[in-house]
């Protein structure tokens, strides 16, 4: 068996790998965790071990399943309700339902982070985590029937050289078809981009240009979701002690939003406090609803 750390940085193929990944993450976390506060609905964490200490991302304690097997029941829960949504059945769905959604896929990433933050080098570990992140999402919308790919659209631009093309990436593309008809050079227009972040921080205004920048590529309009894990971080009092900040830079999102382009969704499976208020309420929503909204494709 590969250790916790090679396990961390290898692909997930099906949801079945990442329920066993989040398991001995689960279970090496006591062992290894020395303190442990709570502040404003987070745990904040720390390990000591071989004179080191290391800081552990904030936890949501009404999201996060630290006992294996709670995860492992609400993991089953999980796919019976995705097995409900792929036949658009909605009916069976309640808060509890959306509750189970949101903390089965926030305790099966922040489980990968965390484990990072134990084990990996933490300039190494942004792209791995981010990965993860995308391959989870990616096998929910398999889960959910929905045909999706990803795809780099090569978007040719003048040089002194002649015409080059520069690789737009994106996360995952999702199809009300048998089989996505986008390719490099087309986009279909039912056709929806979902671009992943773990946070919006640095990476928010990149979401907004993709969008603009296939659409003026494309010369139609560019339906594109954009889906976080959350916005928080550990932040330091003058005393010293740890708390957390909140990194959804909400008054630039607005700006965004109605001077430049407006997303087609945008989703948080941790939503940051201040987008239960007007007017971001309007454009942010939680993840768990925004898997209804697949089913509508």
């Amino acid at each position: 068996m590969a250790s916790l750390i090679e396990e961390l940085k290898l692909p997930k193929n099906n949801l079945q790998e990442f329920h066993d990944l989040t398991i001995r993450v689960l279970n090496y976390m006591p062992a290894i965790i020395s303190t442990q506060a709570e502040e404003r609905g987070y745990i904040l964490c720390t390990s000591q071990a071989a004179g080191t200490l290391k800081y552990i991302r904030p936890i949501k304690s009404k999201l996060f399943l630290f006992k294996d097997n709670d995860f492992s029941l609400n993991f089953n829960l999980f796919l019976d309700i995705i097995s409900n949504l792929r036949i658009r059945n909605k009916d069976k769905l309640n808060e509890n339902s959306y509750l189970i959604i949101d903390s089965v896929a926030y305790t099966i990433q922040q489980s990968i982070g965390v484990g990072f933050d134990l084990l990996g080098d933490p300039n190494s570990s942004r792209k791995h985590v981010g990965n993860r992140f995308e391959e989870l999402l990616r096998l929910i919308v398999s889960e959910l029937g929905i045909s999706n790919k990803k795809i780099v659209f090569k978007i040719p631009y003048d040089t002194e050289e002649g015409e080059k093309l520069y690789s737009c990436e994106t996360d995952i593309i999702i199809s009300p078809y048998g089989e996505v008809i986008s390719d490099m050079q087309s986009l279909n227009l039912k056709e929806i981009i979902i671009s992943s972040k773990t946070t919006s921080k640095d990476r928010m205004g990149k979401v907004f240009l993709d969008k603009i920048l296939m659409e003026r590529f494309f010369n139609h309009d560019v339906k594109l979701v954009a889906i976080f894990l959350n916005d928080v971080q550990r932040a330091t009092r003058k005393d010293g002690t740890q708390t957390i900040s909140y990194t959804l830079v909400s008054g630039l999102f607005m700006v965004y939003t109605e001077f430049l382009v407006k997303l087609d969704g945008v989703y948080f499976i941790d939503p940051p406090p201040n987008t239960m208020l007007q007017p971001l309420n309007r454009h942010i929503f939680t993840f768990s609803k925004n898997a209804c909204c697949f089913c509508s494709v």
